[in-house]
């Protein structure tokens, strides 16, 4: 299945010739190797990284247990007890990790209160393993390939490549469950535009966390109204939905403005924040006085990245205009933590894809190269490579974890501090330390170049 406007140059495999059978089996072989072989590593390092009073963790999914605390208050201060009033916001959090998100994700939560914590984060690694995959093969199907053996072996084999990433192996590190809300993005943007709940994906998704919501204002930028009624209608129904069964919750987060406060989260000038506020907060020294510059400086890239996206779509790349605006999100939101860079997965996708049916070789290996780039600057490298010590809460993988860090937790004991060390990083500590964004804002830069110099491509009849 395509999606509704993909031009037609990209759907290469629409027909495929008996010849090229044999390598779709083989493709597929390929991939099963590639996607066992990470696998594979993986079980081993689980099994030779125990928790013990020495070694770290080879997960320690906090941000789960987060969830699922915020579910086991729903059920039982709010379901169970009706009168009492509902501790959600009010609550210190496990591992001083408070409850951030608006109350209708308490409400889905709820669900993660049935199975036993220990059962739960396994079935979380298998549940984002298969949001992993389902977002390759979503973003393949995006670009034009029909479901069959070849696009099977290439996501597997794009799964081996990339579950290795800092990113994916951050989520599941912590129980994350950005894998998930980006598939369901994708999966929402990738219908053809006649279904009348088109949208709805990212209604829900925007209901869980909200920057999803920036794709309602890309749906309104590239003409898709309808659609984006959808997913208005439906994240207003969430809404709706935690004022009705959360009423204290709800008029705390939205009328009382919790919603905006980013720095409930912990320190935003942490390392583990890759996004334009950090990076501000980071060379600024100071978490108030970053303030000012991020606002404008979010605007301006907010107003040039939807643009941009927009005029991509409207040049028929509809993919890269969904992810343009994604990665958009990502750089203007306050908060985005490593996790939350996993829209890298589709976006080496993409990039491979048009290396490989480029015509011309610039193009080609200029495709290559993002590709190869991304991927060499989000790996999951190992952290002896640079005797890291334990300073990420047992956590040693990538190398935005190079440079020394600050319990991002301290800021809400003691405030802002001119002595937290991201204030005094110098030389590659400057590089490693904002690698992520840094290099979200040269892809941005990149994006918007192809934006105003790509020629306008006809869009392919629907499917």
């Amino acid at each position: 299945m395509t999606t509704a406007s993909e031009p037609a140059t990209l759907r290469a495999d629409a027909v495929v010739p008996a010849r090229h059978r044999g390598g779709a089996w083989l493709l597929l072989a390929v991939g099963l190797v590639a996607f066992g072989a990470a696998l594979a590593v993986y079980i081993v390092y689980a099994a030779t990284h125990a928790a013990t009073h020495e070694l770290p963790r080879w997960v320690d999914p906090v941000d789960l247990q987060v969830y699922r605390d915020g579910g086991l208050i729903v059920r039982h201060l709010n379901f169970y007890h009706p009168h009492r009033a509902s501790p959600l916001y009010d609550w210190p959090g496990f591992d001083g990790l408070p409850f951030t998100y608006p109350p209708f994700a308490a409400l889905v939560f709820t669900v993660l209160t049935i199975p036993s914590y220990w059962a739960l984060w396994q079935i979380a690694i298998g549940v984002n393993i298969a949001a992993l995959l389902a977002t390759i093969w979503l973003t393949l199907g995006g670009l034009g390939y029909r479901r069959g053996v070849a696009r099977l072996g290439a996501t597997l084999l794009l799964a081996g490549a990339l579950f290795w990433t800092e990113p994916v192996q951050r989520t599941l590190f912590l129980g994350q469950i950005e894998l998930v809300l980006m598939a369901l993005i994708i999966w929402d943007l990738c219908q053809p535009d006649r279904r009348w709940w088109k949208g709805a994906g990212i209604g829900i998704a925007a209901g869980i966390k909200l920057v999803p919501g920036i794709f309602i204002l890309y749906l309104l930028l590239t003409r898709r109204f309808r659609q984006a009624a959808v997913a208005s209608g439906v994240f207003a129904a969430t809404v709706l939905l935690g004022f009705g069964l959360l009423p204290r919750d709800s008029h705390k987060f939205w009328l009382g403005g919790l919603f905006a406060r980013g720095a409930r989260t912990g320190f935003v000038g942490w390392e583990g924040n890759q996004s334009l506020r950090a990076i501000i907060t980071r060379l600024t020294g100071s978490v108030a006085g970053a303030q000012p510059v991020w606002l404008v400086v979010a605007a301006l890239t907010l107003v040039a990245g939807l643009i941009c996206a927009a005029a991509l779509d409207r040049a028929g790349h509809r993919m890269v205009g969904l992810l343009t605006c994604a990665l958009t999100g990502l750089l203007a939101s306050p908060i985005s933590w490593d996790h939350h860079w996993v829209w890298i997965i589709p976006g080496t996708v993409v990039a491979v894809v048009y290396a490989v049916r480029a015509r011309r070789a610039v193009v080609r290996w200029a495709a290559a190269g993002v590709a190869a780039g991304v991927v060499l600057v989000f790996w999951a490298w190992p952290g002896f490579l640079w005797s890291l010590r334990s300073n990420t809460g047992g956590y040693r993988e990538g190398l935005i974890w190079m440079p020394p860090v600050t319990n991002p937790l301290i800021y809400f004991r003691l405030g802002d501090r001119r002595r937290y060390v991201e204030y005094h990083w110098h030389g590659l500590q400057l590089i490693t330390g904002n690698l992520y964004v840094l290099t979200g804002i040269v892809l941005l830069g990149l994006l918007v170049v192809w934006a105003l110099t790509a020629p306008r491509r006809r869009a392919a009849d629907t499917a």
